[in-house]
């Protein structure tokens, strides 16, 4: 008599905790994590951020103690951004080479108080710039890309003197990060490490983000589509990868995250690279207004994560992530 019944029955592995633990492909653990952090000047301030529930701008002094709870959690990085006074910023971001600016003093805190984290800056000059864009920008609104480059470059150096660990040029400006890497060499700072925003695309997503460096109002209704990656592509997104790694990239990002997963796993799967993901604002305030109306569950944070994971990402820059570490250290306790 023929069986009537599955050989393979694939719940079998499911049915129970034990066994759903064993056979999982992919996990999220606090090593994956970046957390990105919005600086400013003063002291005792913790601004709110409207468009990004539960994420604040802090001063120096309040630096210091997010650090030190970021440690307790086992966070190993931390990137850095800036929302500067709009006094300080003019039409070719000046400030963002100023030696004794804001985030100079920034990564000098965070090294001091906590040198066991990494800390990675941006090469990029929107939060500098009174247009928003994020290079020098000629009579007809064109950001020029060599003359960007000499800019950035000095970022580069004023944020390595600092104590910076990682550099990070989201600008997307074409040779940044061989010009960025020479400087580096023959400055002799040959350990610092380059994380390429590789596949950086001009996205919908970043509007939470340009609220919180105070970029938005400057950048209007203009788009950044002249340098940053078109959404419908990704076999350029594998160019531009390549590219980078040949002009010294130690690290590549894609970003936004969730919307380019496909793009991530062609990334991971063609270069095997340490490849990393960028949840950004907009993906954070989607999931945090969902949560708050009780739309979603929290269990959606978790969820979206193991997505960047089975994707291929090594890394996740999110501003989950001190709520993912909590949460991992208590279900560790």
């Amino acid at each position: 008599m023929v069986a009537k019944f599955p050989h393979s029955r694939m719940r079998r592995n499911r049915s129970d905790e034990f066994i759903r633990q064993l056979v999982r492909e992919h996990e999220v653990t606090v090593r994956d994590l970046i957390y990105p952090i919005f600086v400013v000047e003063g002291k005792n301030q913790r601004q709110p951020i409207a468009s990004m529930p539960g994420i604040e701008r802090i001063s120096l002094d309040e630096l210091e103690r997010e650090l030190k709870s970021l440690v307790d959690l086992g966070i190993p990085a931390v990137a850095l951004f800036p929302k500067v006074d709009v006094s300080l910023k003019d039409s070719t971001g000046s400030e963002a080479i100023n030696p004794n600016g804001l985030i100079p003093h920034a990564i000098a805190t965070a090294k001091a108080c906590a040198p066991t984290i990494g800390v990675i800056t941006d090469a990029a000059l929107d939060p500098y710039t009174t247009h928003g864009q994020d290079g020098i920008i000629d009579q007809n609104g064109y950001v020029l890309n060599d003359e960007t480059l000499e800019v950035l470059v000095e970022q580069a150096l004023v944020c390595t003197r600092a104590g910076a660990d990682v550099i990070a040029p989201s600008d997307m400006m074409d040779g940044r990060i061989r010009a960025i890497r020479s400087a580096l060499e023959e400055n002799s700072f040959k350990n610092t490490k380059i994380l390429a925003y590789a596949a950086k695309y001009a996205s919908a997503y970043y509007g939470p983000f340009r609220d919180a460096v105070g970029s938005s109002g400057n950048l209007g209704s203009k788009s950044k589509s002249q340098y940053q990656m078109d959404p419908a592509n990704s076999e350029e997104a594998l160019r531009e990868v390549a590219m980078d790694i040949d002009e010294g990239a130690d690290m590549v990002m894609v970003k936004p995250g969730l919307p380019y997963l496909d793009v991530i796993h062609k990334v991971k799967r063609k270069f095997g690279m340490p490849t990393f993901a960028y949840q950004v604002s907009g993906e954070y305030s989607m999931h945090m207004a969902a949560i708050n109306q009780k739309w979603l569950q929290e269990s959606v944070i978790f969820e979206s994560l193991l997505c960047f994971k089975r994707a291929g990402a090594d890394g996740i820059l999110t501003y989950f992530g001190k709520y993912i570490a909590r949460r991992l250290q208590q279900n560790a306790e």
